[in-house]
């Protein structure tokens, strides 16, 4: 593997933003444990460097698991890229009105499920392909195919902007389902366990608009750190200025255009904090705080 360049002179000085997707990357592939990222995690928060999901997985899903992971000041991408949630600090007063009950404001920016899913009927029907969207699983077929409990299996199917489906016929007819999906401006990405359709969006599309957001707000270009194991993670890690591409349990080929590339030998949460040390663990890479603000006794203080 070739040398990894170097950081930018100026990189220790910079804000730092750090984009990671969920299942297969920070959370195990089967078991969905997390505990090998935790001292990472801690050592983060403490810097103030935002942790930011990027993941397929539904708002609902995010929500809980963003207290239990202690990254609940951080905003997330959902679904793909199809849904934003903005904590209070990433809020443009004037652009971000409302907030749903727990304290986000939720921005689209994909389609509607409804659209998705009609024009997944009219394909099938049209095609003659087969497919089991997520929505058409029994709730028993979807926990054993996934690992999840029942409970996170109902929150998975909350969808609001993509739709998860297993393939179930040719190669030829899939490139044909594709053309015609691309047709009604969806896109169809595949995933470490589901293929997905979304709209006109990508994780790589949603990671640029929040960095432009947090230029915005903060006046200062961060310096960004992405993580994946799956090919629907390629656009992240081609957005970001470094990336990790975590050893994957799927066997599926995940190669982004991106000359500050490592990849992991370990897989999930150990491959995660294995990417970690290596961008920002070496003195001439630590993070730096996102935001230092000064409070009035003088001391300055790291937030998110």
């Amino acid at each position: 593997m070739p040398s990894i360049p170097a950081s930018p002179p100026d990189s220790a000085r910079r804000p730092r933003l750090l984009f990671t997707d969920l299942d297969g990357s920070l959370l195990d592939h089967h078991c969905y444990g997390w505990a090998p990222a935790r001292p990472w995690l801690a050592r983060l928060k403490a810097l103030g460097v935002p942790v930011i999901p990027v993941t397929s997985k539904t708002r609902s899903e995010i929500v809980p698991l963003r207290h239990e992971l202690g990254i609940e000041d951080a905003p997330f991408i959902a679904e793909n890229g199809a849904v934003a949630g903005l904590p209070p600090a990433w809020c443009h007063a004037r652009l971000d009105r409302g907030s749903a009950a727990d304290g986000l404001v939720i921005r689209t920016l994909g389609v509607d499920i409804g659209f998705i899913r009609q024009r997944l009927a009219v394909w099938r029907s049209r095609l003659g392909v087969g497919f089991t969207t997520m929505s058409e699983m029994t709730l028993d077929d979807l926990v054993a195919f996934t690992g999840l409990s029942e409970p996170q299996a109902r929150l998975a199917r909350l969808r609001e902007g993509s739709e998860p489906l297993l393939w179930e016929d040719s190669d030829d007819s899939l490139a044909r389902f594709r053309e015609g999906l691309e047709g009604d401006g969806l896109r169809l990405m595949r995933g470490g366990r589901f293929w997905h359709v979304t709209g006109d969006c990508h994780k790589g599309s949603a990671v640029a608009w929040l960095i432009e957001r947090f230029e915005a707000l903060r006046g200062q270009r961060p310096l960004t750190l992405g993580f994946g194991d799956g090919p629907n993670d390629i656009p992240m890690l081609e957005t970001v200025d470094q990336a990790v591409v975590i050893r994957g349990c799927h066997g599926l080929a995940v190669s982004p255009r991106q000359p500050a590339l490592y990849r992991s030998r370990a897989t999930g949460p150990d491959g995660w904090a294995e990417g970690v040390a290596h961008w920002w663990g070496r003195g001439d890479r630590r993070p730096a705080p996102a935001v230092t603000h000064v409070s009035s006794d003088g001391a300055r203080r790291a937030t998110a």
